[in-house]
């Protein structure tokens, strides 16, 4: 789940309005919205850190990057568990082909 789902779902969760939220992490509502939204899509490590403090929620949580959350999918925790076994050489090489399969492809 990405960041700008998980704070409408925690936001929803807590009923709690934009300014609600703006004004428990010191930023504006228009911030919180456009994180919200997906329109902001860098957020410094301290605001993050004061987002998952309010909602209560690990920072891995609320960037959809904890292989342990309750929403992950089964098959990706397996390949993690997995990927944990391997030796870093064979990591190594797993992110090479990662991040070969990323690249756009040409026409």
């Amino acid at each position: 789940m990405s960041l700008a789902a998980k704070l409408k779902e925690l936001r929803g969760k807590n009923r709690q309005s934009l300014q609600d939220v703006a004004d428990a992490i010191g930023a504006s509502k228009t911030h919180v919205y456009d994180l919200e939204t997906g329109r902001s899509t860098n957020p410094s490590i301290e605001l993050l850190t004061k987002l998952a403090t309010h909602f209560r929620v690990s920072i891995a949580d609320l960037v959809g990057e904890n292989p342990e959350g309750a929403n992950e999918d089964p098959a990706l925790v397996a390949m993690y568990r997995d990927l944990k076994t391997l030796t870093p050489q064979d990591r190594e090489t797993i992110q090479m082909l990662m991040d070969r399969l990323k690249v756009p492809k040409e026409k």
